[in-house]
């Protein structure tokens, strides 16, 4: 029986590249197949037919298809375990820990991280947008510290070792530093980041994001994010 190539539907600079840097980093055959949000196509019925939140990532794997970042990755750590991209054993407590972490991305941080780049995404009144990127900034400096205590006293979120979970901070990172979050009080996070940055896997899925980005381009589709003033 023929192997299905996984195929990973994306956009560059989001979350996605979480999901893309694991599949780098497992260093198997894969396919992608970028969604242009600005054609709306993260909206169309096909795309819908395939994800019916209308976001990225999905995974399609032979088994059927997967969304959800948290859910994907921890796929991947399971069907993978010689990529080591969580430190699974296989004991309820310890990897349930494991998961938390996880979820503490997926679901603490990274929702700030839309509130404080993209504060009017789903307001009405646009005058609201500095109060809500206000509040994301102070709700990630409360999420972001214990975060940044770790990493006083070690390399990577887990200890000695890389795992997605510091593929995970680095996007949030590098997402909430471009939109303006100043990043002085933060310096393990920022060294974190630059050492993460230097993971092969990484540079290989800034590569693809970066043919993803000529593509989105030439196609007159190219995103560029509202100017926020705090």
């Amino acid at each position: 029986m023929t192997e299905t190539m996984p195929i990973l539907y994306f956009a560059p600079s989001t979350c996605a590249r979480v999901t893309l840097t694991a599949l780098e980093e497992i260093g198997q055959p894969f396919e992608t197949k970028l969604v242009a949000f600005m054609a709306g196509e993260h909206r169309s019925p096909d795309y819908l037919a395939i994800n019916p939140a209308g976001k990225v990532p999905a995974l399609q794997t032979e088994a059927g298809v997967l969304t959800q970042n948290g859910a994907i990755l921890l796929y991947l750590a399971r069907t993978h375990p010689e990529a080591n991209l969580l430190p699974l054993s296989g004991d309820p407590h310890g990897d349930s820990l494991i998961v938390s972490a996880l979820f503490r991305m997926s679901g603490d941080l990274h929702p700030l991280v839309t509130r404080f780049v993209i504060p009017g995404l789903m307001l009405s009144d646009p005058a609201a947008s500095p109060h809500v990127r206000s509040k994301a900034e102070e709700l990630l400096k409360l999420q972001l510290a214990p975060l940044a205590a770790q990493l006083d006293k070690q390399d990577w979120l887990m200890g000695d070792r890389w795992s997605i979970l510091d593929a995970y901070l680095a996007w949030i990172w590098f997402r909430i530093t471009g939109a303006g979050f100043d990043p002085a009080a933060f310096p393990s996070i920022a060294g974190h980041y630059a050492r993460a940055g230097e993971r092969p896997s990484a540079k290989a899925a800034l590569q693809r994001e970066a043919r993803a980005q000529e593509e989105l381009a030439a196609r007159g589709l190219a995103f560029v994010p509202p100017d926020i003033k705090k």
